[in-house]
């Protein structure tokens, strides 16, 4: 039996039903105002990132350019001729490996990688003519408390407490009223560069992975064996990234022959300015290492 029901009844019932659709259009519009407010922060995030991204590798560009001019410009009086040829070196090898940029943009590390190793090569060029410049060319004002100031602390703890207390400690060397600051430096810095690579390639784990690699006289693997097995858990198969990263390495480790050399054990020699390129330039070759065994 149909209920009847009165012409208040009638209109009540309709405005309900048309307050429902109210609230339901209102919701999905609140619903879709806030879902673009979302999209529109990341693509303004996302948007934000690469112009800061394509900003520092204009940057890094622009740098390799100048010091690479620079470095080239100084046929005379070279007092540090082996870390500029090291530096002119590893500037050939990133050429490589920047010819086969296409390789690395399918993979999920390739952009930052080579991102990575375009500012290693800025950071080669720029130590070099550092360490190159007259005391009283340029001057830089730099503040003594910046030498003992890191940002790879983090960094370095995940992969081992002990490689962060090493570092500090090489940190600590640095101090013109030390005298044997190069030694000390030179040591632990060292040691950061080697254990980052023992750690994240044990000699059984590159050998169980390649048992016919390249080998030194005490039947370890070498380090560029080490740096191959690295980069390729890292899903990097290139050796034109091996030649590179095993460059890097080589020299940074040779800024520690000559920083050795050229200070006669005592930090003395260098000025702030080149203390601070030198610490500098270790800290980020250290970053660099580090990256890429953390993404392993």
């Amino acid at each position: 039996m149909v209920r009847k029901i009165s012409m208040s009844q009638f209109r009540s019932k309709v405005r309900q039903a048309q307050n429902k659709q109210k609230q339901a259009i209102d919701k999905y519009n609140r619903e879709v105002r806030q879902h673009n407010q979302k999209v529109n922060r990341a693509v303004n995030q996302y948007n934000s990132e690469i112009r800061k991204h394509n900003a520092r590798v204009r940057a890094n560009r622009q740098r390799i350019v100048s010091e690479l001019r620079r470095l080239q410009s100084s046929s005379t009086n070279i007092r540090y001729q082996t870390i500029k040829t090291s530096a002119i070196s590893l500037n050939s090898s990133y050429e490589q490996l920047n010819a086969r940029e296409h390789e690395f943009e399918s993979l999920d590390q390739g952009s930052a990688f080579l991102d990575m190793s375009e500012r290693e090569n800025a950071n080669s060029l720029t130590v070099s003519n550092a360490l190159e410049r007259e005391s009283d060319d340029n001057p830089i004002n730099v503040d003594p408390s910046l030498l003992l100031k890191t940002e790879i602390s983090n960094m370095l703890v995940s992969i081992s407490p002990e490689l962060d207390n090493r570092w500090k400690g090489a940190l600590f060397s640095l101090n013109t009223e030390n005298p044997d600051a190069a030694r000390h430096f030179c040591t632990s810095a060292r040691e950061v560069f080697i254990q980052i690579l023992d750690i994240n390639a044990p000699d059984d784990h590159v050998l169980s992975y390649d048992p016919h690699c390249e080998k030194t006289d005490k039947g370890q693997p070498t380090r560029r064996e080490k740096v191959k097995y690295i980069l390729k858990r890292s899903g990097i198969i290139s050796e034109a990234a091996v030649d590179f990263v095993d460059e890097d390495v080589k020299n940074v480790l040779g800024l520690f022959r000559v920083f050795n050399d050229g200070t006669h054990g005592s930090s003395g020699c260098f000025g702030l300015d080149k203390l601070m390129s030198i610490k500098t330039r270790v800290e980020n070759g250290i970053s660099y290492l580090a990256s890429i065994s953390n993404n392993a």
